[in-house]
């Protein structure tokens, strides 16, 4: 007797996988811990590797100028960034991270990057097995 798609191990699989990757609240932990949502957050991430115009924040945010200005303003009044002058330019601002703002990146990828406990508490034979499974499976070509 075939159980159908729902009961084979794959299906299977995907609602264990699932419902542990969901059950890591990742949002919840940055607004707990930075009182920020997952967009700052990855801006103040991006503006670690370099400052950005206000352009190159909503391109890269894929948001409107105007929503991305809203964003640096809020993270302003925070103190966690601070807009400069363009050297090449001075009709250009660049948004720069202060202090403050590289200790909250910091915090920001350390949420969103650090294993859980529950998996970082599997032994080792187990971990590598899943780094191995998933590597696998983004190695493959996309379905659709």
């Amino acid at each position: 007797m075939n159980p159908g798609p729902s009961g084979s191990p794959a299906a299977r699989a995907w609602a264990e996988m699932l419902a542990f990757v969901t059950g890591q609240d990742r949002l919840r932990a940055l607004r707990l811990e930075l009182d920020l949502g997952a967009g700052k957050a990855e801006l103040l991430i991006k503006l670690v590797q370099e400052p950005m115009t206000l352009r190159e924040i909503a391109q890269a945010a894929e948001v409107d100028p105007s929503a991305a200005t809203v964003a640096v303003d809020r993270l302003e009044r925070r103190g966690l960034v601070e807009r400069r002058a363009h050297p090449d330019d001075k009709r250009r601002r660049l948004v720069h991270l202060t202090d403050a703002g590289r200790q909250a990146a910091a915090t920001a990828q350390r949420i969103l990057t650090d294993p859980p406990p529950a998996l970082a508490a599997l032994n080792a034979e187990d971990v590598t097995a899943l780094a191995r499974i998933f590597a696998t499976l983004n190695a493959a070509p996309a379905d659709h």
